[in-house]
């Protein structure tokens, strides 16, 4: 980060199964890029999954994007949490049925673990679910040494459908 310029960028992973998931999606995603420290820059398409590690529940829809953001790795994860609260995402069973979820994938070529975040995504070079649609817009994004697109080619995308080709999807919902 410079001086100039305080914007870095980040990726997230967006995912849901329960009511209408991508409203959902839309709806964090404007509620941040509203906001004065956050903009969303790019956006993938909208995927449809099977689910991944809990397999007994709805298909998901997922989708990934990049924010620029002034904010630091851990004040973007209380934001993106906040969003999820305030949309009535609860946290019952770890990857069980939700309204809503955001994860931050990667921020700015940081390589970090805490308690509270461990950045990149520790899992999210094994799913399929993240790795494509963040192809969609960062293909050539080192992770651990490796490109999404090298990820994505060992990856399991068994089932994993193109739900909207228009990468503009989120801005069409209100």
């Amino acid at each position: 980060m410079s001086r100039n310029n305080p914007w870095r960028h980040a990726t997230l992973g967006l995912g849901g199964n329960l009511g209408d998931p991508p409203q959902a999606m839309a709806q964090a995603l404007h509620a941040l890029d509203a906001r004065p420290d956050c903009r969303i820059t790019a956006v993938s398409r909208l995927y449809r999954t099977p689910p991944w590690g809990k397999t007994d529940q709805a298909w998901f829809f997922n989708a990934c994007a990049e924010v620029e953001t002034v904010l630091d790795p851990e004040t973007l994860l209380d934001t993106c949490l906040d969003i999820e609260r305030a949309m009535k995402r609860v946290r019952k069973e770890r990857w069980g049925p939700r309204t809503i979820d955001i994860d931050v994938l990667t921020f700015d070529g940081v390589n970090s673990a805490s308690e509270k975040l461990e950045l990149p995504h520790p899992r999210m070079t094994m799913r399929g679910f993240v790795l494509m649609p963040l192809a969609d817009f960062a293909a050539d994004l080192l992770i651990e040494g490796r490109t999404v697109r090298e990820w994505l080619g060992n990856a399991d995308v068994t089932g994993i459908e193109v739900a909207d080709g228009d990468p503009d999807w989120w801005r069409k919902r209100n």
